[in-house]
């Protein structure tokens, strides 16, 4: 993309970067607390295009769940907007064609897992904890698994298409939650009352030294990496509630502090799934389950191996039964009994009933405000505030006075649309572009050094300036020197870029373009019986991920058409 030229600034941070500490050395004034090194995974759109074209959708429906496993390594392009939804999607569908059949609708209690293919709770496709990590959620071997409500065997395009979908429902609930997602969404049920959580973390889980080789290990990974496969981040997740008696809320913010792909919605509602503040019950896991899907190699060099089991001093916290554990971790709370799966909490092995991504009890679903758009197109700056779900949707307002009619604005790039599918971008290919490194931020989401590497390499693969301070004052001063006449940006889900927005159209005309939409809303491919029989008209309710599902899946489906058999073809 070339663009006009504007009039250079001393104060631009440098668009060229010969040695990653450079960023340290730049963004130290403004970022005082900076911590952590940057991370191996590198930013920018050239290494998201090679993981892009490596993935394989077969292998990784067969081997996600290990952590040795064919993952895609995609999610921080993802979360960062380096790749879109649409661009990841219609590549999986590029190498694979749809089922053969679309899903029926989930009973209420779906039938038992067979033992031999069942694993977790989250394996059958029903939650989607760490979703942030997106596409990597553990599920039972390709060739063994299959639909739960449905007889078709699960396509080998589905694990990853369903991932994508999954970051999307997450984002619809950040839109209709806002900060929300960062409280209890409903009641524990560990039997612990909520005051029985510390807010600190203690020294030896932050350092990695708790003496328990595979805590120790994803703990470093995580600092050092600032990535950790899907399982690892639930096993990690669960020792700090469970056994180390800690808020979800301060294992979120250190997530947060850390991993390349955490965003407030994924982060906080997978950790919420994990304490059973976003589930039916909590998750835990046993010494067994962690050598199925981690190997021997964290076992066989742990102290705590050799010394005894979950009941012996200094001994594995996790070597014993799953009936054991539960009542050692959740002393005097009843096991629970679930219709067709029988008793026990959602643990590492057999689960009971799957969690559902439910609204809480006694909210009403959401507005249609808050449903599927499809764009690209200019959003009304008044929705830019989502309204609670329990409000009714607001008539649309008119946008700032200007802002759909611009003919030279500047372009505000900012963290959730760092790559060319930016609509901004693409709508204005040869307008100045600026994005601002936010110091006030780093008070409410404690960047470190590996996420702001990872972002400025994901700059120096766009044409945009650089800088630093205040978005809103360094937005105007960018319009004064480009003679602009108002400002482009990208719809953004975080509630403080939309503040950021809502701010900036007090004092110019700003115009708010729709990134392309995972799931087309107008899509005329579907055949109209398919879409009747299905369901699948109108918006997604969004009260748990299967209805969402329901509605998206013949969507996104819908945009290839089925293979025909080798002998329908004309010669």
């Amino acid at each position: 993309m070339s663009r006009e030229p504007w009039p250079a600034d001393p104060a631009d941070l440098p668009r060229e970067l010969s040695d990653r500490r450079g960023v340290s050395q730049w963004l130290a004034p403004w970022f005082p607390g900076l911590f952590g090194e940057a991370s191996p995974r590198r930013g920018g759109r050239r290494e998201a295009e090679r993981l892009l074209g490596e993935i394989d959708p077969q292998a990784y429906g067969a081997s996600r769940n290990h952590l040795a496993g064919d993952v895609t390594g995609l999610s921080p392009y993802i979360r960062h907007g380096v790749l879109s939804l649409a661009e990841v999607r219609d590549a999986v569908l590029a190498e694979v064609a749809p089922p053969s059949g679309l899903s029926e609708p989930e009973p209420a209690e779906g039938p038992p897992i067979p033992a031999d293919t069942r694993a977790h709770s989250w394996e059958r496709g029903g939650s989607h904890p760490f979703g942030a990590e997106s596409l990597r959620r553990d599920g039972a071997p390709a060739s063994a698994a299959r639909r739960p409500w449905h007889g078709a065997p699960r396509h080998p395009g589905e694990s990853l298409i369903r991932q994508l979908a999954w970051r999307d429902y997450w984002q619809r609930l950040w839109s209709a939650w806002g900060e929300g997602v960062h409280h209890d969404r409903e009641p524990l049920k560990t039997g612990h009352p909520p005051g029985a959580y510390a807010n600190d973390l203690p020294a030896d889980l932050a350092t990695g030294t708790t003496g328990l080789a595979c805590i120790d290990a994803f703990v470093a990974e995580l600092v050092g990496s600032g990535w950790l496969h899907n399982h690892a981040r639930l096993w990690l997740a669960s020792y700090v509630v469970h056994w180390r008696r800690l808020r979800w809320q301060l294992g979120a913010r250190w997530f947060h502090a850390h991993l390349l792909d955490a965003d407030g919605a994924s982060n906080s509602l997978s950790w919420q799934w994990v304490a059973s503040s976003f589930s039916s019950k909590p998750y835990f896991f046993n010494r067994a389950n962690l050598e199925r899907f981690a190997g021997p190699s964290f076992c066989a060099a742990c102290p705590a191996a050799g010394r005894g089991g979950a009941g012996a001093v200094g001994g594995c916290p996790f070597e014993a039964s799953y009936e054991e554990l539960q009542e050692r971790l959740f002393p005097g709370l009843l096991a629970t009994e679930v219709p067709g799966q029988g008793r026990g909490m959602a643990s590492g092995a057999a689960s009971g009933k799957r969690p559902s991504a439910a609204v809480a009890p006694g909210e009403p679903s959401v507005p249609q405000a808050l449903k599927a758009r499809s764009g690209p197109a200019v959003l009304q700056l008044a929705t830019l505030a989502q309204p609670a779900v329990s409000q009714p949707a607001a008539p649309a307002q008119p946008a700032a006075p200007g802002a759909d009619q611009l003919r030279a604005p500047v372009l505000w790039i900012h963290a959730e649309a760092l790559g060319p599918a930016n609509a901004a971008l693409r709508a204005h290919p040869h307008r100045p572009a600026l994005f601002v490194f936010d110091p006030v931020a780093a008070d409410h989401e404690p960047w470190g050094l590996k996420r702001l590497v990872f972002i400025y390499e994901c700059l120096l693969e766009l044409p945009v300036t650089i800088r630093a301070g205040d978005p809103v004052e360094q937005l105007l001063a960018f319009v004064a020197r480009c003679g602009a006449d108002g400002v482009v940006t990208t719809r953004a889900v975080d509630l403080r870029l939309q503040a950021i927005t809502a701010r900036l159209a007090e004092r110019v005309p700003v115009a708010v373009l729709e990134p392309d939409p995972l799931v087309p809303a107008d899509l005329e491919s579907l055949a109209a019986g398919t879409a009747a029989a299905s369901g699948v008209g109108g918006l997604p309710d969004l009260r748990r991920f299967s209805r969402y599902w329901r509605w998206a899946e013949p969507r996104i489906w819908g945009l290839v058409r089925p293979q025909e058999p080798d002998g329908g073809r004309g010669g």
